[in-house]
């Protein structure tokens, strides 16, 4: 006689409990977004098992620090970029390339807030994805600490240093340079839904990162957010070999095409694309996208045909650091004699008025 509604009361019990298990942030065993908020010395959801690590004294110490360095980024660089960015950039693709990029979502999302899809690449590695309820009891506080000198550089000067970062990626609890997108994605105010390894077969196509692929085959991960506008979004990044032999048969080029029309954006590069092994690289940014901002080590000026693109520069371009021998543009120094300033350094030339941008539009 009551069947019926014991059945409807299940029924709606079951629904509930999907509906609340689809909500970001709030899975049961500690979502990935949760996690990301622990690592980025924010607090989790109060109905997170995480919950109860943010009572230890080396998180709060963690999130005392991020809090203040934060603070101070978002004073002297994010805002001012975000700016920069909203006046000079009118015409934002939905596609987002940033090669070279290792994990630096933080200026990606900076320079393009209305990407959908932001694709970041570099030799980097993916690693695993982070679980702080499985770190060995006591080694939270280190695990930490590891983050925040992984980050140094890039919140000091902009850009991560390479050499510093094999080491800094490969040791360690949380390892590679997911632990640094979620530290990223989460200090930038975003949800992360979903997170999962992929890969990409030779013709460009998306695998998960447990199908049978070829020998170097580009290994990545797919991570979905949301930001305060609740637009959902996707962020690739990508561990591969950029080279023109890398890139021969990685299938990653390809994967960016299908993505259509981009803007790209060169940082901090090593010049590599002033070099005859990255020509494939430096040719496809060229067709593939519709704006390219860079600094001077990305694509050398002589490269923009006059017929196709606009150029635009800012700032103050100088010789390159003395590491990066026989790389002056003097052709790119006459295009900046009359460049309108920057209040923000960005690049080898972190310093306020040593950085240059240049924006190539194309026609």
């Amino acid at each position: 006689m009551h069947r019926p509604r014991r059945l409807t009361i299940l029924a709606v019990l079951f629904v509930s409990h999907l509906a609340c298990a689809a909500l970001p942030g709030r899975a049961a065993d500690g979502s990935a977004d949760d996690n990301a908020r622990i690592l980025a010395g924010i607090e989790p959801h109060a109905d997170s098992p995480l919950a109860r690590l943010t009572h230890e004294p080396g998180w709060r110490q963690h999130a005392r620090s991020f809090d203040a360095a934060w603070k101070s980024l978002e004073a002297r660089q994010l805002s001012r970029i975000r700016a920069w960015s909203a006046k000079t950039i009118t015409k934002p693709q939905k596609t987002m390339l940033y090669m070279f990029s290792g994990p630096d979502f933080l200026y990606a999302d900076a320079f393009f807030p209305e990407a959908g899809t932001y694709v970041l690449s570099g030799l980097e590695p993916v690693g695993r994805v982070p679980d702080v309820s499985r770190l060995q009891r006591g080694s939270l506080s280190g695990a930490l600490a590891h983050i925040r000198s992984s980050l140094g550089s890039v919140m000091n000067y902009s850009f991560f240093i390479t050499k510093h970062m094999k080491g800094q990626l490969r040791s360690g609890e949380l390892t590679g340079t997911l632990p640094l997108l979620y530290v990223f994605l989460a200090r930038s105010g975003k949800t992360i839904g979903d997170v999962s390894l992929v890969t990409l077969d030779k013709s460009g196509g998306e695998l998960s990162a447990g199908e049978a692929v070829a020998r170097g085959a580009p290994s990545g991960v797919k991570i979905t957010f949301t930001g305060s506008d609740g637009k959902p979004r996707t962020l690739y990044y990508f561990s591969t070999d950029l080279s023109d032999d890398g890139v021969d048969n990685s299938g990653f080029l390809k994967f960016c095409e299908r993505l259509g029309t981009a803007d790209s954006f060169i940082k901090s590069a090593s010049y590599l694309l002033h070099s005859g092994n990255f020509s494939k690289v430096r040719d496809f940014l060229l067709a593939q996208s519709a704006t390219i901002l860079q600094d001077d080590s990305g694509i050398p000026v002589h490269y923009f045909a006059a017929a196709k693109w606009e150029l635009r520069p800012f700032g103050h371009y100088v010789a390159p650091l003395g590491i990066f021998p026989g790389r002056y543009q003097r052709q790119l120094s006459n295009i900046f004699r009359r460049a309108p300033a920057i209040d923000f350094g960005v690049g080898y030339r972190w310093r306020l008025r040593e950085s240059n941008l240049l924006l190539a539009e194309k026609n």
